[in-house]
C-alpha cells in the first residue's frame, strides 16, 4: 500500500524505517543486448542525478520551508550544493567528532528513540530534471545511495516515501509519478532521527545526500534480484553454479545463462524456460578460483527472451571459491587463511564520506602494494563500487551493517546496559534486521565477501542474535562475525568467530592454547593514533598458532579536514576545531595513511609484518619462505644486493619459483666478504610484469642480513693542539678547530670548524620526548613528568678537565632534581685532529619512573637542514618498531623528518645509526658517529618543549634552530592501543639501572 502522507513523528519511531521502500535486491547491472552486458560499463536504463541542487539550510525542523516540494514553490532565493556531498563541508552546519558519547549529550537529555528538535539541522533539497529518452515509459525507480540521517521525498508534489539506513540505498517506484518535460524532486534530509541511536560509530557527524542520486528504468521484463553461489566439488576441481532469480514485468519465453571467462570467452551457456521465481544452474569443470593472490572473475550473463529477442541482459561478476570453517579453521579454498587487514572508513579530507572512484582506486593500490589482503567496512556498507574493485584487485572483505550504538551501553567507560538498544527491545528489532537484510543483498554476489558482521560495539542481546541467525538462514555460505558478545555473553551463538577488539598478544596466545571453540580473529587491533604501531610483531608472531587468523589494524585513514586558519593558511583539523562539543579531538586520526592520502612511516612497518613472502639471506643464498596459499613466486624477479656500509658493490638478479605454502633455500653466489667491515646481504621481491594495482619492479618483500661490524673511522694522532685553562673557560685549538668548555653554562659553548660556529647554546642531556598519543593515553606525562623537568630545568652540579696523552677531557655532572640523588654526567674528549668524544652516563636511581630517552640535545642553526644517516630506514623507528626498517645510506631534512600526526608529538627518530651528517646547502656541518654500539638519532626543527606546548602544527613558529638528539635509547612508541595501554617491558627504560652510550662528533 502506498502511503500518501508523510509524518514528521516517524523521526522518533524506531518501528518505521521505511516507508513505500521497494525490497532490497542485488546490485546487477542490466541492459538490453547482450554485447552491452559483456562490455559492462555504464548502463543506459541508468540517469545520474548527481551535480547541483538548489539547497536550503535550517537549523530545526520548525523553520524549514515547510511547502517547499509543491511543484509552484519559488527557489529562486536558495543557495547550491553539490550531490553527492555533506552539508558541512560545503559551509552550512558545523562537523562534529565523537566516539561514543552521542553527539547531544550534555545539550538535551534524551532516551532511545527521542530526537531533540530544537537541535536537528535540515536540508531542503529540490533537483529539476528531465527523463532521459531511454527510461520513458517504463517503470521506473528512484534510488538513494547513500543519505544521513533521515529523509522524506517527493516528486511532482506527491509523497514518495521514507527512509533512514542511509548506508544502503533506499529506493522508490516512481512511475505513476514522472511526467512528460520537466520534474521536480524535493528531499527533506534530517540530521537526527530515531536511527541516530544506532549509528554512533567513532567517525565525523555528517548530514547530506552523499552518495550518488539514481533514476533507473525496467525493461518489459526486468530481474528484480538473484542469488548466485558457487559450489566447489571437494577437490576443487569442478563447480555447481546456482542462480535463484526473482522476476517482475511481462512473462518472457525463454532464458539463458552464458559464463564468459576473464578473457572474454564462452566457457558454457544453457537455456531455461522463464519462470518469476527460476532457479538456474551450470556444471563448470575445472574453474578458476578466486582468492586475493588471483581473483579470477568470470562474467554470468543472463539473458530474458522473448518472441527470439533479448528484452534484458544481465551481467554479473563472479569468482568461484569456498570459504568455510572445517576443524574450528576459517578456510579458503580449502586453505587456513590469515587476515591481513584494516578497518577502512570511507573518507576525503574536503569531501568526507563522499568518496569518489579516484579515491578508491588509491585505496584498494596502495593496500595492495603494501601486502593488506583485507578489509573490514567499519562500521557500514560501503558503495557499491567499493566491492567491486575488491573483487577485480583480490581484497577480502568483513561487510559490516550499519549499527554501533556505543554510547547507549558504555558510560564513562563503565558498561552500563539500564538503556541499550538494540538489546533485546521488540521495537527496535526490525529495524536491526532491515539492515542487516539491506546490506546482505545488495552484496551478496561479491566473491570478495568473506564474512557478514552484524554491527560494531552494540552490546548483545536477542536482536543481534536475530540479526545473525538472518544472515545463516538467508545466505549459509558465509560465517557471521560480531565482537560485542565478549561485554554480552548471553547469546555467544550470534558470532561464528572469537573476535576481540585490542587485546595484547599474550590474551590471545593464553586463548589459543587452551583448545578454544572458535577460530580467533582481532577485528580491531594495533591502534596506530599518531606515533604508534609499535610491537605489532607480537601480534603476526602468532600466526604460528594454526586458530590465530589475522586481524584488522584501526585504522586506514586519518579523518582530518581541510581548514582554513586565522590567517587564510589551509591546514588539517581534527575534532573540536570546529568549535563542536563534545568532541574528541584528534582520536580520529588514527591512520596508516595520512588524510591527505600520503603514506604514515608505520605503513613501513606494517607491509613488511604483513609480507606473504619470508626472506632471510644467509652467506650461501636466501631461505624463501612462501606463505602464500595459491601463488608460487614465478611472478617475481629477485635482487640480490651486497652493501658495504651502505653502498651497494654487488648486485645479482635471478628467478627461483618456490610453490604456496613451501619453503626452500635458494643459493646465491655473493662475492668474497674480507673481514673488518660490515655488509648487508639484500634481497627484494619486485614484480616482473606490471599489474592492475602496481608496475613491474614494485618491491613486494624483502629480507636483509647483517654481516660484520660498522668500524669507526680512525682519529688522527699527528695533528697538535693547544689547551688553554681560562678562569671560567677552557679552550681545545687545532689547526682547523676552536672549542671552549664553559663552567657558567655548563657544557660546549662554542665547537668551531674552519672558521664555523655551530653552538647556539650549550648541549645538554635529554630525558624527555615530546608525548606521543599512546604516551598521553596511558599517563605518561602525569607519571614520567620529573623527566620533563629533568631535561627542562638539570642544574651543573660539577665540572672536571685533565690532559691526558695530549687530549683535553672534559667532565660535566648534572644534577636532575633537588628531590632525587640522581646524577648524569657527560665527558666530551677532545683529540688533535678537532675530533670531540662524547660519552653520556646516567647511572641509574630508585625511586624514580621508567626513563623516555637517554640522550644529548644540541641547537644547531636552521641553515643546517640537511640529514645524510647510516642506519635503519628510510622511514622514521623506534624500538618497537624497527622490523620493517633496512640498514642502510639515507637522507632527509629536518622539516621533512616531521612526521604527519595531527598533533605534535615525537617523530622521526632514527634507530641503529652508525654515523650521521647534519650539513647546510654549501655541504658544511657535523659528522657524528658511533664508537662501540649504534645510537638513535633525531632531527626536527623544533624541541621536545616546542612540540609538547602545541596541539596543531601551525601552531609552531617558523623555524629558526635545527634540534639534533643522539640518544642512547629511546622507549618503544607502543600501540596496543591508545587509552591505557603502555609500551611493553622490553623496549621500555628503567630508571633504576645504569644506561651510557659514546660517540663522536667532528667537522664533515
Amino acid at each position: 500500500m502506498q502511503i500518501t502522507k508523510p509524518d514528521l513523528a516517524w523521526l522518533t519511531d524506531p518501528e518505521i524505517f521505511g516507508v513505500n521502500r521497494i525490497k532490497a535486491h542485488s546490485d546487477h547491472k542490466f541492459y538490453l543486448d547482450e554485447e552491452r552486458a559483456l562490455a559492462g560499463g555504464p548502463m543506459e536504463l541508468c540517469q545520474n542525478l548527481s551535480g547541483t541542487w538548489k539547497f536550503n539550510f535550517a537549523k530545526n525542523p520548525s523553520l524549514r520551508p515547510m511547502d517547499f516540494y509543491r511543484e509552484d514553490y519559488c527557489v529562486d532565493g536558495w543557495g547550491f550544493i553539490e550531490v553527492p556531498g555533506h552539508l558541512q563541508t560545503q559551509g552550512y552546519d558545523k562537523p562534529q567528532y565523537t566516539n561514543t558519547i552521542y553527539p547531544w549529550d550534555g545539550k538535551a537529555f534524551l532516551r532511545p528513540p527521542q530526537v531533540d528538535m530544537e537541535h536537528n539541522i535540515v536540508g531542503s533539497y529540490v533537483k529539476d530534471f528531465t527523463v532521459s529518452e531511454p527510461l520513458r515509459g517504463k517503470r521506473t525507480i528512484l534510488s538513494f545511495q547513500g543519505f544521513e540521517t533521515a529523509i522524506y521525498v517527493w516528486l511532482n508534489g506527491a509523497f514518495i516515501g521514507y527512509g533512514e539506513d542511509g548506508y544502503t540505498p533506499s529506493e522508490f517506484d516512481v512511475t505513476d509519478f514522472l511526467k512528460d518535460g520537466e520534474n521536480r524532486l524535493a528531499v527533506e534530509v534530517y540530521l537526527h532521527s530515531s536511527a541516530s541511536w544506532i549509528q554512533d560509530q567513532d567517525f565525523w557527524r555528517f548530514s547530506g545526500l552523499f552518495r550518488d542520486v539514481l533514476l533507473y528504468a525496467y525493461p518489459e521484463t526486468h530481474l528484480d534480484d538473484w542469488f548466485v553461489t558457487t559450489d566447489l566439488s571437494e577437490g576443487f576441481d569442478s563447480a555447481a553454479l546456482h542462480a535463484r532469480c526473482a522476476f517482475s514485468g511481462a512473462a518472457a519465453d525463454q532464458l539463458e545463462l552464458a559464463l564468459y571467462d576473464a578473457g572474454g570467452t564462452l566457457v558454457m551457456n544453457k537455456s531455461f524456460s522463464y519462470s518469476e521465481a527460476a532457479e538456474l544452474s551450470l556444471e563448470v569443470d575445472q574453474p578458476k578460483l578466486w582468492s586475493a593472490e588471483e581473483p579470477n572473475l568470470y562474467t554470468l550473463i543472463l539473458l530474458i527472451q522473448r518472441d527470439g529477442k533479448t528484452v534484458e541482459a544481465v551481467s554479473q561478476k563472479i569468482g568461484f571459491r569456498r570459504f568455510e570453517i572445517v576443524d574450528k579453521i576459517m578456510r579458503l579454498n580449502g586453505k587456513r587463511i590469515i587476515f591481513k587487514g584494516v578497518n577502512r572508513h570511507e573518507f576525503d579530507p574536503r569531501r568526507g564520506r563522499a568518496v569518489t572512484e579516484e579515491d578508491m582506486l588509491w585505496d584498494i593500490c596502495f593496500l595492495k602494494q603494501n601486502n593488506l589482503n583485507a578489509v573490514r567496512t567499519c562500521h557500514y556498507p560501503n558503495q557499491t563500487r567499493w566491492y567491486e574493485l575488491c573483487d577485480e584487485y583480490g581484497i577480502y572483505l568483513i561487510d559490516e551493517t550499519n549499527l554501533e550504538s556505543h554510547g547507549s551501553w558504555s558510560k564513562r567507560d563503565v558498561i552500563d546496559d539500564s538503556w541499550t538498544v538494540p538489546n533485546d527491545r521488540e521495537d527496535w528489532l526490525a529495524a536491526v534486521i532491515d539492515r542487516a537484510n539491506s546490506m546482505m543483498q545488495r552484496d551478496k554476489n561479491h566473491p570478495s565477501v568473506l564474512i557478514w558482521s552484524c554491527g560494531n560495539e552494540s552490546y548483545g542481546g536477542k536482536d543481534i542474535f536475530e540479526m545473525s541467525q538472518h544472515f545463516r538462514r538467508s545466505d549459509p555460505t558465509r560465517p557471521v562475525h560480531y565482537e560485542g558478545v565478549v561485554n554480552d555473553k548471553r547469546y555467544p551463538d550470534t558470532t561464528d568467530i572469537e573476535s576481540r577488539m585490542y587485546p595484547p598478544a599474550s590474551e590471545i596466545e593464553e586463548y589459543l592454547r587452551n583448545d578454544p571453540p572458535k577460530p580467533y580473529l582481532s577485528c580491531e587491533y594495533a591502534h596506530t593514533m599518531g606515533n604508534s604501531c609499535g610491537a605489532l610483531d607480537a601480534y603476526t608472531a602468532l600466526e604460528r598458532y594454526p586458530m590465530y587468523q589475522g586481524g584488522f589494524i584501526w585504522d586506514y585513514i586519518d579523518q582530518f579536514i581541510y581548514q582554513k586558519n586565522r590567517f587564510g593558511e589551509e591546514v588539517l583539523a581534527y575534532g573540536g576545531d570546529f568549535e563542536d562539543r563534545n568532541s574528541d579531538y584528534n582520536f580520529c586520526g588514527n591512520g596508516i595513511v595520512y588524510a591527505d592520502r600520503t603514506p604514515s612511516p608505520k605503513m613501513q612497518e606494517v607491509k613488511f609484518l604483513y609480507q606473504n613472502l619470508k626472506i632471510v639471506p644467509d652467506q650461501t643464498g636466501f631461505t624463501m619462505d612462501n606463505q602464500n596459499l595459491f601463488i608460487s613466486t614465478a611472478g617475481y624477479r629477485f635482487i640480490c644486493t651486497v652493501e658495504l656500509e651502505g653502498q651497494e658493490i654487488d648486485r645479482i638478479e635471478m628467478d627461483c619459483d618456490v610453490p604456496a605454502q613451501k619453503k626452500e633455500h635458494i643459493s646465491v653466489s655473493w662475492p668474497d666478504l674480507p673481514a673488518g667491515a660490515e655488509y648487508t646481504l639484500n634481497v627484494s621481491a619486485v614484480l616482473k610484469e606490471d599489474t592492475l594495482w602496481a608496475m613491474a619492479g614494485h618491491e613486494t618483500a624483502y629480507g636483509q642480513t647483517v654481516l660484520g661490524s660498522y668500524q669507526p673511522g680512525p682519529i688522527s694522532e699527528e695533528a697538535k693542539m693547544t689547551i688553554v685553562l681560562g678562569d671560567g673557560n677552557i679552550g681545545a685549538h687545532g689547526r682547523y678547530f676552536d672549542i671552549l668548555f664553559s663552567a657558567k653554562e655548563g657544557g660546549i659553548s662554542s665547537l668551531k670548524y674552519n672558521g664555523v660556529e655551530y653552538i647556539t647554546r650549550a648541549p645538554k642531556p635529554r630525558y624527555w620526548r615530546a608525548a606521543t598519543d599512546n604516551d598521553q593515553g596511558n599517563g605518561h606525562p602525569y607519571r614520567c613528568g620529573f623527566w620533563y623537568a629533568a631535561s627542562a630545568f638539570q642544574t651543573k652540579t660539577k665540572m672536571e678537565y685533565e690532559e691526558q696523552d695530549g687530549k683535553l677531557l672534559v667532565r660535566y655532572s648534572y644534577r636532575l632534581s633537588p628531590m632525587a640523588e640522581a646524577e648524569t654526567t657527560v665527558s666530551y674528549t677532545v683529540s688533535p685532529d678537532g675530533t670531540v668524544a662524547v660519552e653520556v652516563s646516567y647511572p641509574g636511581a630508585e625511586g624514580l619512573p621508567e626513563l623516555p630517552m637517554l640522550g644529548w640535545s644540541m641547537k644547531l642553526p636552521a641553515d643546517y637542514q640537511n640529514v645524510v644517516w647510516y642506519g635503519a630506514g628510510p622511514e622514521e623507528t623506534y624500538l618497537d618498531r624497527r622490523c620493517g626498517a633496512k640498514i642502510g645510506v639515507y637522507c632527509t631534512t629536518a622539516e621533512d623528518n616531521i612526521a604527519g600526526y595531527a598533533m605534535p608529538q615525537e617523530c622521526g627518530n632514527r634507530t641503529d645509526v652508525r654515523w650521521a651528517e647534519i650539513s647546510d646547502e654549501n655541504g658544511r656541518g657535523l659528522f657524528f658517529e658511533m664508537e662501540d654500539a649504534p645510537f638513535e638519532l633525531g632531527v626536527l626543527p623544533y624541541s621536545a618543549f616546542q612540540l609538547e606546548d602545541a596541539l596543531h602544527w601551525d601552531e609552531l613558529p617558523m623555524p629558526k634552530y635545527t634540534w639534533v638528539t643522539i640518544a642512547g635509547k629511546q622507549m618503544g612508541v607502543g600501540g596496543d592501543n591508545s587509552w591505557g595501554a603502555r609500551v611493553h617491558e622490553p623496549y621500555c627504560i628503567p630508571s633504576d639501572k645504569p644506561l651510557s652510550y659514546r660517540f663522536t662528533i667532528r667537522s664533515i
